[in-house]
């Protein structure tokens, strides 16, 4: 297959991926929502003082600033700089310094086997052409380090929500995969192939309890998280398809909150612990 990266064509997608990450409020969602994951990976990854780590896909900084409080010397990347703002604040706010760069997924910036760990927490499985990012992640790992992901599983709820919104969105671009198929096992191991050892694939789940009622949650989606918001504007010239997107999304959160006392919500979210080695 040709490649499309860096192409005209690509660079439009790109900055509309960068828009669609820099609406609302990603930094909110992070802190709100699954403040766990960023330093569960890290402990997945060993991560430890004077390594050399990258983040990609770092957003507000989630991994790289538990990575960079283990005392590591840790790169945050990610293709909307607009979410390093909120970022350096965390960062400072927590009394731990990291490198904010700019960086695509499919095209990082950096030489062959700089780093010792390269990691990624519900970030690079946002980018559109999958076997690009593993490519990517293996390349600039040394032979022997260590690559970690955390992915959303397709059958989980954030794979659900994104297929609750499938109907109204717009249509993906050539070429594009699912985001969530980096949370299926054997899409993993075919991405990854022989390029690494001691590939560890393990379903793990948090739960997200931070509305009182469905609807509440369904507001807050709306408000805070970029590819909701994206769904939406698609459809805001319709009052009818909004309206139907309204009632599908309310059904679908409320027959996936597991509370059952009033004013609560409980929603279990599973994700796809991956970890791995550079041959």
């Amino acid at each position: 297959m040709t490649s499309t990266i860096g192409t005209t064509a690509d660079q439009q997608l790109k900055a509309k991926h960068r828009a669609l990450w820099a609406s609302g409020d990603y930094p909110a969602v992070a802190v709100d929502l699954i403040p766990a994951l960023g330093p569960t990976l890290v402990e997945a990854c060993g991560v430890r003082a004077g390594q050399r780590v990258l983040d990609v896909g770092a957003g507000s900084g989630n991994a790289a600033i538990p990575a960079a409080a283990t005392g590591a010397e840790v790169i945050a990347s990610d293709l909307t700089p607009e979410l390093f703002v909120p970022g350096r604040r965390i960062a400072a706010e927590r009394g731990v310094e990291l490198t904010w760069a700019e960086g695509d997924a499919e095209a990082l910036p950096y030489t062959e086997g700089t780093f010792d760990v390269v990691l990624s927490c519900v970030g690079a499985m946002f980018a559109p052409h999958h076997q690009a990012v593993a490519d990517e992640l293996v390349r600039v790992t040394r032979p022997g380090g260590t690559i970690g992901m955390i992915n959303w599983t397709p059958e989980g709820f954030l794979g659900n929500l994104f297929r609750t919104m499938g109907p109204y969105a717009p249509p993906p671009p050539p070429g594009a995969t699912p985001a969530p198929r980096w949370g299926d096992e054997q899409h993993v191991r075919e991405l990854f192939g022989d390029q690494v050892t001691d590939l560890d694939l393990r379903r793990r789940t948090i739960v997200m309890d931070h509305s009182p009622s469905p609807t509440a949650f369904r507001e807050y989606w709306k408000q805070n998280y970029g590819p909701v918001i994206a769904v939406y504007r698609f459809n805001a010239d319709d009052p009818d398809r909004t309206a139907a997107l309204d009632a599908d999304f309310l059904r679908f959160l409320t027959e996936w909150n597991q509370a059952d006392e009033p004013g609560r919500t409980a929603y279990t979210a599973e994700y796809l612990l991956v970890t791995a080695r550079r041959r």
